[in-house]
């Protein structure tokens, strides 16, 4: 079975880290699958300390994970996104792994789901946030065959012929929150590069374009494809579906998500011991433990939710229940 990958560190992160467990220990009972938390630790790409609190920690650790700490080389606090593309030299090379952001909650168990590891693929719950094509050019298609041309990658198999011509969706695009392969070190290393000649030589074709925070979102697509996956490797409905809810931000997942979700939230972060901790963190004590989610999810329409998620955002904001 696959080793898990998160990453921790101070603040948000490692309150994520804890209900990340929490979820994931309510699912999965046995040794079946090993959990690391890569920790960035100081170093001179990051002017504050990056590591853990030590309660935090210890108490990761008492859930059953491993923590991983790792220096950066590349990224660091420049970019922090860029966490998840070093930490996976850390897991055991040749074995299958899945890397998912520290805000996902389990919602059942990753034995259901039937990966082939030999065919990576990632999250395609997402929209269209890159490129945001100028109205005279170049669209989708120059700037994203320029990509696979600066690679030598074949750019015809990576398009979804279904979709519309200079539509998003028929080009190659996924959300980072969660990938998978049979080798972390091969996936690190065409990650690694891709996103660093993106980032420091781009095709003229990406001019005006912005790279962050979507560097990593640029790079993983070419990189599935390099490595023989696709957007149908994974039927859809399991990952960001039954088995796991990328939820990003608390006030999204209580105005969007299932009241099971929601129940699973906060039935996970009850106890005591868990309960301490976490509410250290506002968002968690003032979204879950004061009840302000369910206030949030009481103004929500089934019109905001067919509405992009930028829109949602923007009124979750203007009543005053962002919380991050």
């Amino acid at each position: 079975m696959p080793n898990i990958l998160c990453i921790g560190q101070a603040g948000r992160l490692q309150y994520e880290a804890l209900v990340f467990m929490a979820s994931f220990n309510r699912f999965h009972t046995d040794d079946t699958f090993r959990v690391f938390i890569a920790e960035p630790q100081p170093s001179p790409l990051w002017p504050d300390d990056p590591r853990m609190s030590d309660h935090v920690r210890e108490q990761l650790i008492a859930m059953g994970a491993e923590i991983l700490p790792f220096e950066s080389e590349v990224f660091g606090a420049s970019y922090p996104y860029g966490n998840k593309i070093e930490a996976l030299r850390l897991l055991p090379k040749n074995e299958p792994f899945i890397f998912f952001d520290t805000d996902t909650l389990f919602t059942g168990s990753l034995s259901d789901v039937p990966f082939d590891f030999d065919k990576p693929s990632a999250s395609q719950r997402c929209e269209g946030t890159w490129p945001i094509p100028d109205l005279y050019g170049p669209g989708y298609h120059e700037i994203w065959a320029s990509l696979y041309r600066k690679f030598k990658l074949p750019f015809k198999s990576s398009i979804d012929e279904a979709q519309p011509v200079e539509y998003w969706r028929r080009y190659l695009y996924f959300n980072a929150g969660f990938f998978y392969f049979n080798d972390p070190h091969r996936f690190h290393d065409l990650f690694l590069k891709y996103a660093t000649e993106i980032r420091d030589n781009p095709p003229d074709e990406l001019d005006g374009q912005a790279m962050f925070p979507w560097l990593d979102q640029i790079a993983l697509p070419l990189v599935i494809h390099k490595l023989g996956g696709s957007r149908e490797a994974l039927p859809t409905g399991f990952l960001d579906g039954q088995i796991t809810c990328h939820y990003r931000a608390l006030p999204l997942l209580y105005a969007r998500e299932s009241q099971a979700v929601i129940d699973i939230l906060e039935e996970v972060i009850a106890p005591n011991k868990i309960k301490k901790v976490v509410k250290e963190y506002e968002p968690f004590r003032r979204m879950v433990y004061q009840g302000r989610g369910m206030k949030l999810r009481a103004i929500i329409t089934e019109d905001d939710l067919l509405k992009p998620e930028e829109k949602l955002r923007k009124k979750i904001k203007n009543r005053k229940f962002w919380l991050r």
